[in-house]
């Protein structure tokens, strides 16, 4: 077990040896669509590319999902398989949002084996997340 202390220094150890290997800018939150984010995660048994959207107006968040979801087919045969839609996500802190995944199990930050997987891993599955946004991007934002 590690102390909180090594723990925060493993993970930023972890990011900034990713920048390290993948040296770009990704969109992330600069989607131009408020509460709409690209975001990676990881813990010690699993690494995620999500798209989160966290409108707080519910018709606002289940438009922007439910375009994404009209997109599930040329997404998922085009740019990346495997994708994990849940329109009423909760969060620990009680929040719904909506989220869409892909995950790969049995790796995790605390083992620097890992890491090169997880670096790839995040690498193909964000890029392709990413390549669809950006050619459907003006279908996605058009939400009123």
């Amino acid at each position: 077990m590690y102390s909180k202390e090594e723990t925060q220094k493993l993970k930023r150890e972890f990011w900034v040896t990713f920048a390290e290997k993948y040296p770009r800018k990704w969109v992330l939150y600069d989607t131009k669509i408020k509460d709409f984010s690209f975001k990676f995660y990881v813990d010690n048994k699993k690494a995620q590319v999500l798209i989160d959207i966290e409108h707080r107006n519910d018709d606002k968040r289940n438009a922007y999902f439910e375009k994404i979801e009209a997109l599930k087919n040329i997404l998922e045969e085009e740019f990346i398989k495997d994708l994990v839609f849940e329109k009423d996500y909760v969060l620990e802190s009680g929040k719904t949002i909506s989220r869409i995944w892909v995950e790969k199990l049995g790796v995790g930050v605390s083992n620097k084996n890992n890491w090169d997987a997880i670096f790839d891993f995040y690498n193909d599955k964000m890029n392709a997340l990413e390549l669809f946004y950006l050619e459907y991007d003006e279908f996605i934002k058009d939400v009123e």
